[in-house]
């Protein structure tokens, strides 16, 4: 039987989990996910039935998209991904998982609320957060299965500013997630 673990970036992205599930909150960004993640999972102990659930906002970089999904690949997307390549080195700037509903989620740094960058983003992925390739990197080099649960906060433009008040309904539909899928078992 699978044992869940899930990770948020932020409280109040994890606010309505089920009570008794293990939770760790990272902080903001792939640098902060990648440690907390990294140091959760040395400290779990035998991961081989371990799923980590990476539960979290997202912006959609596609128009109309909204709701729950449940990301395929992540991507890095302030790396400078070919400039590495070129010299000879993998950058490991995608992470593609066992897992998921065919979207793809750029994940980086930047707190995207810039149209132009936007419609960079666009052309290669559905939405866009700031700690998945971090969780996903970690869990990948430690080989924990992983699964990525997002829910559109907003469209990744100026509106992306009213992220605090969509937190909150956001966190209730990721909570009703984690709550089905730990009576799923599977």
């Amino acid at each position: 039987m699978a044992a869940f673990l899930v990770v948020a970036a932020l409280r109040s992205e994890a606010a309505y989990l089920p009570e008794g599930v293990p939770v760790v909150i990272t902080g903001i960004g792939k640098t902060n996910a990648a440690i907390e993640t990294t140091r959760a999972l040395l400290a779990y102990g035998d991961t081989a039935d371990l799923i980590v659930l990476n539960v979290g906002t997202a912006g959609a970089l596609q128009d109309g998209l909204t709701g729950l999904h449940r990301p395929s690949s992540v991507l890095n997307h302030d790396l400078s991904a070919d400039a590495i390549r070129a010299l000879g080195i993998d950058p490991e700037e995608r992470v593609d998982l066992r897992t998921g509903d065919g979207t793809v989620l750029a994940s980086g740094d930047v707190f995207v609320s810039d149209p132009a960058v936007r419609a960079r983003l666009a052309q290669h992925a559905d939405l866009v957060d700031m700690e998945a390739y971090g969780v996903a990197l970690a869990c990948r080099r430690l080989g924990v299965d992983l699964e990525l649960v997002k829910h559109v906060s907003d469209n990744a433009d100026e509106g992306a500013f009213d992220w605090p008040s969509a937190v909150d309904a956001s966190a209730q539909v990721l909570g009703a997630w984690v709550t089905q899928r730990l009576g799923s078992g599977s």
